[in-house]
């Protein structure tokens, strides 16, 4: 991290999916910044790649037995009947509409060596799990406050090292009332306690969303987990919410249901934060490999959320040693072009709740 994160830089559709075996001898993995060093082979059985019926009302995906947010919430509705946005071009163009997308995410460690999985980590915790105390450091008005059931060896973006400057985002589920805590530039204690520059916490069977103005761990002011690209959703064949993705540069202004911006810049054209976007319908994704199709679909079906500055296009996901770099690479190949932002002005029901009419 460069001192302070806000400077730093889709009705029912079937997925028609083959059976893919996942083989050895994965390729290098790349990060942010270069290829790493070649990951491990995933052992066990391989994945099955099922045809999936995505429907309205359909239930909403799950982690750990948690619904992550009701159905009917803004993060798992379909955006693929939305009209486009008027300003679309002039978003993608700024964004980038050549620059290509960017798996953040994969197996193995960047860099080489190191202990710092490709991705941002979550883990999720029993009901029982001990609160601890957690101070905020940057933003403790903009904070919930503690305690949180973060165990000591909780796994942080970027690795545990104390050497460690990046995002450090450590992201804790809750079973059983379901609640999930997120803080961002987290440092663990000796006494097991927990310092971050700021913290939020969710309670994924509600709508309910931050106060306006308020940052996250993001930040858009918007949760971190439902956004992330997980094997285990790629594998069941189909990926129900938005996914979250970056820019370089962004507007001083935030759209539902997006509760914060980053930026000073009052350029109209830049993108705001909460800003949706999908592939375009006409998109052929015939030809990319069948885990690649299931996420494509879901760039088409509910699209992408910007939450975040940093590098064009860089899609975000969870780091697992199942995953095959050289195939999540695939995606290299669509740009910004093949994108389109829609107006999904008309899902808002209330501007401080995530509950979305059905398109």
């Amino acid at each position: 991290m460069k001192l302070n994160k806000w400077q730093k830089v889709g009705s029912g559709l079937i997925l028609l999916v083959g059976l893919l075996v996942i083989g050895g001898g994965l390729a290098t993995a790349v990060s942010r910044h270069a290829a790493a060093q070649t990951p491990k082979t995933p052992s066990g059985n391989p994945p099955s790649y099922l045809p999936v019926v995505a429907k309205p009302g359909a239930p909403p995906p799950q982690i750990g037995g948690c619904d992550v947010f009701p159905d009917d919430n803004i993060w798992n509705t379909a955006v693929d009947t939305l009209p486009v946005h008027p300003n679309s071009a002039n978003y993608i163009n700024a964004i980038g509409a050549d620059s290509g997308l960017h798996p953040d995410f994969g197996s193995g460690v960047w860099p080489p060596g190191s202990n710092s999985p490709i991705g941002i980590p979550f883990v999720v915790v029993p009901a029982s799990q001990p609160d601890v105390p957690v101070t905020f450091f940057w933003w403790p008005e903009q904070s919930d406050d503690g305690p949180y059931p973060i165990p000591p060896d909780a796994p942080i973006e970027g690795g545990p090292d104390p050497e460690n400057d990046g995002d450090r985002h450590v992201l804790v589920l809750q079973q059983g009332d379901c609640i999930l805590y997120e803080m961002y530039y987290a440092f663990p204690q000796e006494d097991d306690s927990w310092e971050a520059a700021n913290g939020a916490v969710y309670d994924l069977n509600s709508h309910a969303l931050r106060p306006d103005g308020w940052t996250s761990a993001d930040a858009a002011g918007l949760p971190i987990l439902p956004g992330l690209v997980r094997y285990a959703e790629v594998a069941s064949g189909e990926i129900r919410p938005a996914l979250r993705f970056t820019a370089p540069e962004t507007q001083a202004a935030h759209v539902w249901p997006a509760r914060h911006d980053a930026s000073s810049e009052t350029n109209p054209n830049l993108p705001p934060m909460g800003l949706r976007l999908r592939l375009r319908a006409d998109y052929d994704i015939s030809d990319f490999s069948p885990e690649i199709q299931v996420l494509l679909q879901a760039f088409k079906t509910y699209g992408i959320i910007l939450a975040d500055n940093g590098s064009p296009w860089y899609i975000s996901g969870a780091p697992d040693e199942r995953w095959d770099n050289e195939i999540l690479h695939q995606i290299d190949v669509i740009t910004g072009a093949d994108f389109e932002v829609v107006d999904a002005a008309s899902l808002m029901i209330d501007p401080d709740s995530g509950q979305a009419q059905r398109p």
